[in-house]
């Protein structure tokens, strides 16, 4: 099959045509590019694939605040896996290599998890309930000494029923809570092994700590739990990374990587390529990709500079991440007058429209011509300024919810603006935006709202650098983030809006500015459990309402990724979503 590779708009080549993926044709293009870079059978198999992702890997746990906005959920994916995987359309799958989840009959929503008999991790500890039941407390809220980025679902369990070191759990939800998005729950990456955080806390039975509420274990679990999977390149000691999936950790370090090696406990089909490498963010991605190390990239579009993908098929899509402005509630921005300032300043539909991806991007080429599977899902993007924060793009109610909030801060407005900022008693001020760096698309974006704001006496600078978190926002060290979903640096959100307005509700780690209003608590409470088209369309709107008057984030667009697959790559699937590409690196297989 003859080579061929994307310009920037160009998201998948076929026939020798470039087209840009959007909307209904995402599931086609997804199959259809699976397909393409597995279309020869021969030569040499490679025993080792390089994946490059554009975030950090800092932590094995993702669960925590810091491994939320990391790029764990990349690389671990096939590392920890849980009871469903986010697939390449944004929703949950079931892995039934892990076991089974089955809802039972009663008035409150009750689980049944059932593991698989052969689990266990890759230093022969069997899985057992206790995973679920430290994910539980580690994401319930109901042990704040936990440094959890969001109790989504999770605070909404009553309880779970394990016996130590058995192979089922029944979870019952609260009265009236029956979570919609229950089976994004305990999944991939979301169940740490009990039994590390059990020796290194000295607490013998996590279960019963949990069960009898023993704060003192527990905190000594939290303290393990918040920072014992810390990753430091050239400084791990592995007996505390055990795995349950496919792969397992060899080493990590600058120079080589972070290495995927096969877990040979694993009980499942057996890993198509032995070693995966992952190259995290502060890797070179173009010297890497120069060098041959690096066959997979899974970067947001323009991210990463002075990529040659020659030799590579190439995907732009819109993925389930919305760019945005997430700000502070302090400073300047204490108030929703200087917050309202620095939006009328924006330029959205502008950088929507240099930034984002076009609206009619998916009308262009062949994408089409696979049939109807991709009505089935995929992002439903339109191009364009994205103007809700709190339903999906393919939602039955998002069209309807942002034609009813107007489009706001589509252009910018500079009397308008210098008004807002004379509301706050200031005729002057400055704003730091930050982000994960160097990025060269972020940096467009800044520089060109730093030229819309200054006529209003808003002064931007850019205060990027490698070492940004978003973190830096609660301490005051920047005004602005610039990220995804939920202040993700890199690959993020799913079908379900549930990490998107999770990050806006009162006392979620994830809400990097505490932004905080109780009604909109009680709608996200709401929108939970409540499925019904007519609650979702009515409490959406209500939401935004607010939203946009308070102005705690200024969504952008869907963020575009660029994924790329080495010719001769198979098994490569684009699945723009918080997986990111790595979601089946297991399949993958790379034969020259």
């Amino acid at each position: 099959m003859p080579a061929s590779h994307s310009t920037r708009r160009g998201a998948f080549t076929r026939h020798g045509r470039t087209t840009a993926v959007s909307g209904a044709g995402l599931l086609a293009t997804v199959l259809l590019a699976g397909s393409l870079v597995g279309c020869s059978e021969e030569g040499e198999q490679i025993p080792s694939i390089g994946y490059a992702i554009d975030n950090t890997v800092t932590t094995y746990n993702a669960n925590s605040v810091a491994g939320a906005v990391s790029g764990a959920r990349q690389a671990f994916a096939r590392v920890l896996p849980g009871f469903t995987y986010t697939g390449p359309e944004g929703g949950p799958v079931a892995d039934t290599d892990i076991g089974t989840a089955n809802a039972m009959p009663g008035d409150a929503l009750t689980i049944q998890y059932k593991l698989n008999p052969n689990s266990v991790y890759s230093d022969g500890v069997p899985m057992s309930c206790d995973d679920l039941v430290l994910t539980w407390a580690a994401n319930s809220g109901r042990f704040p000494m936990f440094d959890a980025a969001s109790t989504a679902g999770y605070s909404d369990i009553d309880r779970i029923d394990c016996q130590t070191g058995a192979k089922d759990a029944v979870v019952t939800f609260k009265a009236g809570r029956n979570v919609t998005d229950w089976r994004s729950l305990f999944g991939a990456t979301s169940m740490m092994p009990a039994h590390v955080v059990a020796g290194a806390a000295g607490v013998p039975d996590i279960v019963a700590a949990v069960q009898n509420s023993d704060a003192g274990a527990l905190s000594r679990v939290a303290d393990f739990w918040n920072d014992g999977w810390t990753m430091t390149p050239g400084d791990l000691d592995l007996t505390l990374f055990p795995a349950s999936g496919p792969y397992k950790v060899e080493s990590f370090s600058a120079d080589e990587g972070l290495v995927l090696v096969a877990n040979d406990r694993w009980w499942g089909n057996r890993p198509a390529t032995s070693r995966i490498v992952v190259w995290p963010k502060a890797s070179d991605v173009s010297a890497r990709i120069g060098d041959g190390s690096v066959e997979v990239v899974d970067v947001a579009a323009g991210s990463a500079p002075d990529l040659d993908l020659g030799g590579f098929d190439v995907t732009e899509v819109p993925s389930r991440s919305v760019e945005q402005f997430v700000l502070s509630t302090s400073g300047l921005f204490e108030t929703s007058a200087g917050r309202r300032a620095f939006a009328l300043c924006l330029p959205r539909e502008e950088l929507a429209s240099k930034f984002g991806i076009a609206a009619d991007a998916g009308e262009t080429g062949d994408a089409g011509e696979t049939g109807d599977a991709g009505e089935t899902g995929g992002v439903g993007a339109t191009g364009g300024s994205v103007d809700t924060r709190v339903t999906a793009p393919d939602s039955l109610v998002h069209q309807s919810v942002a034609g009813a909030v107007g489009g706001p801060y589509e252009t910018a407005d500079t009397t308008a603006a210098a008004a807002a900022l004379a509301d706050t008693d200031n005729t002057s001020a400055t704003v730091r935006i930050g982000y994960l760096g160097p990025n060269p698309r972020r940096a467009e974006i800044v520089s060109a709202v730093a030229a819309a704001c200054a006529p209003a006496g808003i002064t931007v600078q850019d205060v990027a650098s490698p070492e940004f978190t978003p973190s830096m926002l609660r301490d005051g060290q920047v005004d602005v983030v610039l990220a995804g979903t939920a202040s993700a640096p890199g690959a993020a959100g799913t079908a379900a809006a549930t990490t998107a307005m999770y990050a806006l509700r009162s006392g979620i780690r994830s809400n990097f500015g505490d932004y905080s209003n109780g009604r909109v608590d009680q709608i996200v409470d709401q929108l939970a459990v409540d499925s019904s088209t007519a609650s979702q369309l009515s409490l959406s709107t209500e939401a935004e309402n607010i939203l946009w008057s308070e102005v705690p984030t200024v969504p952008l667009f869907d963020q575009p990724r660029t994924v790329a697959f080495a010719n001769g790559l198979q098994a490569g699937t684009v699945n723009p979503t918080r997986s990111g590409a790595g979601w089946n690196m297991d399949r993958w297989v790379l034969r020259r």
